[in-house]
């Protein structure tokens, strides 16, 4: 297809010239000028990740959000209009934290930080001992493009990626306030992403003080095993997800049977976003965010109904899950996963900005990503032992003994009468459905409101419907141009054309 030119929304270039990495950095009006170091390459790397909240759109345009009815209240006008316009598949067009304008600009200046770093690797004479900062630098912007397709474009698709619209790929700094840019395919930015993992998963080091806020090894074969899950190389799938769980089995996911159901909501919460004693968070970022304090309250989330659907009494092993779900009634249910930091900024007047810390990556996604890509190759075998494993931390009173499936047990339990069901770009073979089916269900639970969910949905091209509290339901069919977020105002207002609707 022909590449439209566009200007790029201009807080790319302010961002990248601005940086708040580190007072050094802040100094000099142009930063490029003082990088001229590791440690401030370094610095550098720390802006690399999209600081913003992605869960806040996502989660009410899944098949999460119920409606609680009018009585929600979450007490913060924003909130609100999040919440409500997203379960409507409505646009939005708000700049605030939280909106997927935010999500826009983050990832972009988060683009910029990386590629400052590349050059700046590259003029410090990109020797063997700065391969780790190189190899961060790659994969950070590889990331971050991923994430911007994956909202804001459709769906990878073998067959039409090469004229699905895209969105930029920027692999050098801004040299000028409102540069032009190719939105180019979605097969064009695939392969870009593709060349940036390629390239730096081999030079990515775990030498960090806080390895959890960094691309370690593992977190990066973790973006991997994620990113060839979405293009359908399972053999890949496989071998990424294998070096991010580093053979420890169950003991690096998430225990909620024996580390969280026995502690207390907030010691639950303050787990779940530990960069120390939770081994299965692999990626963390801490983003500008009121979401701690509306989550639970929003009219569009989790009511009765989906409280039951996605944490029923008994999961596929006959035993009741380890969730406990919170909440006096349904307009607060909720699973304790989010921690509010509030920073202050002005000490006299009080004022300040809220942070929340996000789980971005995990070796629970990296299994389950693996038992699927079993599942599509035939290994039955060992995509059931992956979801056996997944299930033994998350469900109570398990005893492998009684409650471990067998490869029968999943076609029983897990079978599919709606051929129509999922339907992503390559064929599921018929042996093999159930199995995708358990994962993808396993799956809703545990990553409930983590914002994963939705790109289950798309990659699998799946019908959502929206119950509200009258009985009138609104679908979005399979292929709806709802699914692509719309491109940001200001971004068309520099010239890029929207998504279509």
């Amino acid at each position: 297809m022909k590449n439209i030119k566009y200007n790029l929304i201009k807080t790319v270039a302010v961002f990248l010239m601005v940086s708040s990495c580190s007072d050094i950095l802040d100094e000099a009006p142009d930063n490029r000028t003082t990088i001229d170091s590791a440690e401030k390459i370094g610095e550098l790397l720390v802006g690399a990740y999209p600081d913003a909240a992605y869960v806040t759109f996502l989660e009410p345009m899944s098949d999460n959000a119920g409606d609680k009815g009018p009585s929600a209240e979450t007490g913060i006008d924003i909130a609100t209009t999040i919440n409500e316009r997203m379960f409507f598949w409505d646009d939005l067009n708000d700049t605030d934290s939280d909106t997927p304008t935010n999500y826009w600009n983050r990832a972009y200046k988060a683009i910029a930080q990386a590629n400052q770093a590349l050059v700046s690797i590259e003029e410090l004479g990109g020797g063997s001992e700065l391969d780790y900062l190189k190899g961060e630098a790659l994969i950070s912007r590889a990331y971050a493009h991923f994430m911007l397709v994956s909202i804001f474009s459709k769906a990878y698709n073998s067959s039409t990626a090469s004229s699905d619209v895209g969105i930029p790929y920027i692999s050098e700094p801004e040299t000028v306030l409102l540069g032009e840019y190719d939105r180019g395919t979605v097969q064009e930015v695939y392969d870009k992403i593709r060349a940036d993992i390629e390239l730096g998963i081999p030079l990515v080091g775990d030498d960090y003080n806080v390895a959890a806020y960094h691309f370690t090894k593992k977190a990066a074969n973790a973006f991997a095993s994620r990113f060839y899950l979405n293009t359908g190389e399972w053999q890949k799938v496989i071998n990424h997800s294998t070096l991010a769980l580093t053979g420890g089995g169950a003991s690096v996911l998430r225990d909620w049977e024996n580390d969280y159901r026995p502690a207390t909501y907030s010691q639950q919460i303050a787990n779940y976003t530990s960069s120390n004693f939770e081994p299965a968070n692999l990626l963390l970022v801490s983003a500008a965010s009121l979401y701690d304090r509306y989550h639970y309250a929003a009219r569009y989330q989790l009511n009765s109904d989906k409280r039951d659907e996605i944490f029923p009494g008994s999961n596929g092993t006959g035993q009741p899950w380890s969730y406990s779900v919170f909440g006096s009634g349904d307009l607060y249910y909720n699973i304790p996963k989010f921690q509010e930091y509030f920073k202050v900024t002005n000490q006299a007047a009080g004022t300040g900005e809220a942070y929340v810390a996000y789980v971005l990556l995990t070796t629970d996604e990296a299994l389950l990503n693996r038992a699927e890509a079993y599942a599509m190759l035939g290994q039955l075998d060992n995509a059931v032992a992956d979801i056996n494993m997944s299930y033994s931390v998350k469900t109570r009173f398990y005893d492998a003994a009684f409650d471990e499936l067998s490869a029968q047990d999943v076609q029983d339990r897990f079978a599919v009468t709606d051929n129509t069901l999922y339907t992503p770009f390559y064929s599921i073979p018929a042996e093999s459905l159930a199995f995708v089916n358990a994962v993808l269900t396993i799956k809703r639970t545990i990553f409930y409101n983590d914002g994963l969910r939705w790109f289950d949905i798309k990659r699998h091209n799946m019908v959502v419907e929206h119950e509200d509290i009258f009985g009138n339901i609104n679908t979005l069919p399979k292929g709806d141009n709802r699914r692509l977020l719309q491109i940001p105002e200001a971004a068309q207002s520099f010239g890029i054309p929207q998504n279509p609707r």
